[in-house]
């Protein structure tokens, strides 16, 4: 097994952001910010690994503010969670104007990453070294998202799997922004 065990596998990536990185409203465009994530997330997680590391998963990925152009972003990622072959990493993104000193939190989100070896096969991880009580709560906290989404997406394939036009599903959705018509 390549890579050591650490007791908080962290990575922080920054980048001035400039107008080609901006949308059609003129903020910075969230799938600029989302690649930067996802190069920030890789490094932290290679780094633990030792390995090549893939992205499986991305979870919460909510826009809080928006990134302004001349803003600098910085993704500060850390390993959260390591299983067998797979790690999670969050990450915290801070956007600073340095022209009048004010920083915003502008998101928070979990990639999982998956370890691969030369060969492309998954590999195993070394374990993480817990050594504060935040790291403990950063471990919990990525086994209980892990545990809801596994729960989530069970019930959300049986519901998909027995779903049928019912008095239950009309009253449920009744109240919502949506008409029901039928056509045979």
């Amino acid at each position: 097994m390549q890579g050591h065990s650490v007791s908080y596998s962290q990575t922080t990536l920054t980048e001035l952001m400039i107008p080609a990185y901006t949308n059609f409203g003129g903020k910075i465009h969230g799938g600029i910010l989302l690649s930067l994530m996802d190069k920030v997330a890789y490094v932290c997680a290679s780094k633990h690994a030792g390995n090549y590391c893939v992205t499986v998963s991305v979870d919460n990925v909510n826009f809080i503010a928006p990134v302004e152009v001349g803003d600098l972003v910085s993704l500060k990622a850390s390993v959260n969670y390591v299983g067998s072959t797979s790690l999670v990493v969050g990450i915290r993104v801070i956007a600073e104007n340095v022209q009048h000193g004010t920083v915003k939190h502008t998101n928070t989100c979990y990639f999982t990453m998956v370890a691969k070896d030369s060969e492309g096969v998954k590999a195993q991880v070394p374990p993480l070294i817990l050594e504060q009580p935040d790291d403990i709560r950063r471990f919990a906290s990525a086994l209980r998202r892990r545990t809801l989404r596994s729960n989530v997406s069970k019930r959300m394939q049986d519901f998909k799997t027995d779903f049928e036009v019912n008095d239950e599903v009309r009253d449920f959705i009744a109240d919502q922004r949506c008409e029901i018509n039928l056509v045979d």
